[in-house]
């Protein structure tokens, strides 16, 4: 069953995905790091709500 995740509010608008920490086909753990963001002041990583397989990455860096 594929997971759709959503970017956490970090008080901007718009955020630059900075780093994608996985590949396809990698196993994650819940609360894993899955991307990291960076908005105007902040910089976060977005972890996994869940433990699974990556099967395809809709995002780029940039």
């Amino acid at each position: 069953m594929a997971i759709e995740i959503k970017v956490p509010d970090i008080g901007t608008d718009e955020v630059e995905i900075t780093e994608i920490l996985v590949k396809v086909g990698d196993k994650v753990e819940a609360e894993q790091s899955l991307i990291t963001v960076e908005g105007d002041k902040a910089s976060m990583e977005v972890p996994a709500p869940f433990a699974g397989t990556v099967k395809e990455i809709k995002v780029n860096t940039g």
